[in-house]
């Protein structure tokens, strides 16, 4: 009898907020750069806002997180566990109560914006995020290299129904960040502006680093072959 072949295991991708369309599309590029080989299955948490741009709904979100994360690691096919929002909300709890690796988007893009001493800034569409970032910034010891936050005007709920427009509010906030404070790399501050960010990188002259990419390559480096 030939031997079954074991099914790879999957990467879970817990989106924060309520949006199953978001969840659908930070899972599809999760699938993008991992490959074949990486199974991607996307978690939208049971409840919550559908976006999340202030600290109170970051702060709610996390033991929504941490929940989704519980429920995905309870049998055996999970791989590790990817949190997909730029506030990494409960990743700390995850790490504690799981024995998978866990990435957030956060963690991941602003490490990689800053490796080798690169100067970077964050271009993003949530002002009331704006200390929250800072602290996060400050939390992995990266504010030597930080050149500051720049943001795309409106309202973040109608830029994510106008994509023309936030493409263009955003590419003129990234490229602030490169010509007004110096930035060699530009993070862009939020997982649901995840198919902004693949657009953005050939329009603006300069690094941009997308969160879900930065963590997808952040879970190559940690996950076994």
């Amino acid at each position: 009898m030939t031997p079954r072949t074991a099914r790879p295991r999957t990467v879970v991708l817990i989106n924060p907020n309520t949006s199953d369309a978001t969840t659908a599309m930070m899972a599809a590029l999760a699938r993008r750069y991992l490959g074949a080989a990486r199974p991607v299955r996307g978690v939208t948490v049971a409840r919550g806002p559908d976006m999340l741009t202030d600290p109170a709904a970051l702060r709610a979100a996390a033991p929504e997180v941490l929940a989704a994360g519980l429920r995905a690691t309870a049998g055996d096919d999970c791989a590790a566990l990817l949190v997909g929002a730029f506030g990494d909300p409960g990743l700390a709890a995850l790490r504690a109560a799981v024995t998978v690796p866990v990435v957030g988007l956060g963690e991941a893009a602003l490490r990689e914006a800053a490796a080798d001493g690169t100067r970077f800034g964050i271009a993003t569409t949530t002002p009331l995020l704006a200390g929250t970032i800072a602290d996060q910034v400050l939390s992995l010891g990266l504010a030597d290299r930080y050149t500051g936050l720049r943001l795309a005007p409106g309202d973040p709920a109608h830029l994510r129904a106008a994509p023309e427009l936030l493409l263009d509010r955003l590419g003129r906030a990234v490229r602030a960040c490169a010509e007004r404070d110096g930035a060699q790399a530009v993070v862009i501050g939020g997982g649901p502006l995840g198919e902004a960010a693949e657009a953005l990188r050939d329009r603006c002259g300069v690094t941009v680093v997308a969160p879900v990419p930065a963590a997808c390559r952040e879970l190559t480096r940690v996950l076994p072959d």
